[in-house]
């Protein structure tokens, strides 16, 4: 199975690999996570969902160039509260897809992971990250925004101690591979991006050949992430950030 989203212009490729299925933010761009490239993501795990051989499966999500994404599309939300909030609802709707996904998942980041991008790659089961680029980059303090509720459910359930929580969030630290090993975000680090993927698949054939049910692997999943789905359901923070944003214009 080899399949491809288009538009305008091409976005992420979804490819079967034996037992894994491989997403891929392909270009050399920010992907910056806009409605175009989340539908285009969505669509890529509806159709991965419907192939009969999903429940035994696992996915690997990744990227090419430089960044695996670098979180939202600012300039085209445009400070407009509609946008933010289309952008936010599509973004917390992509998660869900991902906690519901019936097999593991494994975010392969070869580049920069910043906040949205962060969390994109924090809502797979396991990450395997690149030691010699990129960093994961919660920088909401750096770019004078307040964090979404959902954003810090994820990380509450991903960051165990509240001190390397607080580093991410409220000091804005740009975790390296080896930073992330080391507060247990990241399972393991690799020399560049070859070698990263290479990991993410090995480490998807060994989840696949423990023949779990991926219905129940899903249902498992959504026990130990529940604060997380709930969580999903408020966007307060989105709307605070565009009534700030508006009242400085006055």
């Amino acid at each position: 199975m080899a399949s491809h989203e288009h538009g305008e212009e091409q976005l992420c490729t979804l490819e079967k690999r034996g037992n894994l299925f491989i997403l891929t933010l392909i270009g050399a761009g920010e992907h910056r996570l806009n409605p175009t490239l989340i539908s285009s993501l969505r669509s890529a795990l509806s159709r991965l969902q419907s192939d009969p051989s999903a429940s035994s499966s696992a996915l690997i999500t990744t990227a090419h160039g430089k960044f695996f994404s670098n979180g939202y599309d600012l300039d085209w939300a445009q400070s407009s509260k509609p946008r933010l909030q289309l952008m936010s609802s599509s973004l917390r709707s992509l998660v869900r897809d991902l906690i519901c996904l019936p097999m593991p998942t494994i975010a392969a980041v070869t580049g920069h992971a910043s906040a949205a991008g962060m969390i994109l790659a924090l809502s797979h089961d396991y990450v395997v990250m690149r030691r010699d680029r990129g960093f994961l980059y919660m920088s909401e303090m750096d770019i004078g925004l307040v964090i979404p509720i959902c954003f810090m459910a994820l990380l509450r359930s991903k960051i165990g101690d509240p001190r390397a929580r607080r580093e991410s969030v409220m000091r804005a630290a740009k975790l390296t591979a080896e930073d992330g090993v080391r507060i247990g975000v990241v399972d393991s680090a690799h020399d560049g991006a070859e070698a990263t993927v290479a990991a993410a698949a090995e480490l998807g054939e060994a989840l696949v050949a423990r023949k779990w049910d991926g219905h129940v692997y899903a249902g498992n999943r959504g026990v130990v992430l529940r604060e997380v789905l709930e969580a999903l359901g408020s966007d307060e923070a989105v709307e605070k950030v565009a009534e700030d944003k508006a009242r400085s214009k006055l």
